[in-house]
């Protein structure tokens, strides 16, 4: 089996690392990053934190030196996720991808280019300490399945999941992973960009009373949108986000590192991605649309100070 990680980043990179163990798959790491790319090449890749190894997968910053693949996941932030798929869509002529980002919209972009797709969800997190080397903040599952109007069978879904459970992240193969998905953009949306204005990580944020109100408005704004869809969530995100904080009390969210350094964030995927089904179905969420312009607002004036 060959795989290409299509974005090497934090996440990209558990999913590299891991499979690179694995003696019977080729892996192959697409990243624009070059000091990252030259450091895995050079050293391997390798993880600290909740788990502690290095592998050797095949780095590159150029789409033409990766081989045909049976099998992509997409990693890239969602804003980068149009490029990323036309950069690498002929290593995929004859195989199916899938995407574990953040966000809504992602899966339709990359099937314009590629023949067959999955929907994914992961939880584990991580942040880049430095080229080559990452740190896994969190683990957790990851649960993918077919997206259903350009679908990958459910034996490519089910041989892939294997081969990440197999190399040690937990991976459910789903008929129907919506579910999954949505829970994961409700989490995020409610917390990431909160995060990233107040300047805290998840434990902090969830301990201030005014601040865990505002989350909460969040979440039932993404609930009653994914309601309105006909999707039954895959466990209570209000939960997920008291885990969260147990688990990892200091973990900055990645749209908190976003700011930190400067870049643009997945806002538009995330609040804006619940906006745009609820305004397509009716259900109001100012509270979301409210966060999406105060981020935006804020990315601009990252730009100012440039």
């Amino acid at each position: 089996m060959r795989v290409c990680i299509v974005g090497c980043g934090a996440i990209g990179s558990l999913f590299a690392a891991h499979l690179a163990r694995m003696k019977e798959i080729e892996v192959w790491a697409y990243d624009l990053d070059q000091q990252h790319v030259d450091a895995i090449n050079a050293n391997g890749l390798r993880l600290s934190g909740v788990n502690d190894l290095v592998s050797h997968p095949h780095a590159t910053s150029n789409a033409e030196d990766i081989p045909a693949c049976d099998f992509g996941i997409v990693a890239t932030k969602a804003l980068h996720t149009r490029a990323a798929i036309e950069a690498t869509a002929g290593v995929f002529a004859d195989g199916a991808v899938c995407s574990v980002q953040n966000g809504a919209g992602n899966e339709e972009i990359i099937a314009e280019y590629v023949p067959r797709v999955m929907r994914g969800t992961t939880f584990p997190a991580g942040h880049i300490v430095t080229p080559g080397h990452v740190a896994q903040d969190t683990g957790g599952k990851t649960w993918m399945g077919p997206f259903e109007p350009k679908p990958a069978s459910m034996e490519e879904v089910h041989r892939l999941a294997e081969a990440l459970s197999c190399a040690g992240m937990e991976t459910l193969a789903m008929e129907d992973a919506r579910g999954a998905q949505w829970t994961k953009l409700i989490f995020n949306a409610a917390t990431n960009p909160v995060g990233a204005l107040t300047r805290l990580p998840h434990g902090v944020a969830c301990d201030q009373q005014r601040v865990r109100a505002l989350i909460s408005g969040l979440v039932a704004e993404g609930v009653a949108v994914a309601d309105a869809l006909g999707i039954e969530l895959d466990s209570d995100p209000e939960k997920l986000i008291d885990h969260a904080r147990e688990v990892a009390y200091d973990h900055k969210a990645s749209m908190l590192q976003d700011v930190q350094a400067g870049r643009r964030t997945e806002v538009a995927a995330l609040n804006g991605g619940i906006v745009a089904f609820g305004e397509a179905n009716q259900i109001p969420t100012p509270l979301n649309a409210a966060i999406w312009a105060l981020i935006e607002g804020l990315e601009h004036s990252m730009t100012l100070n440039d």
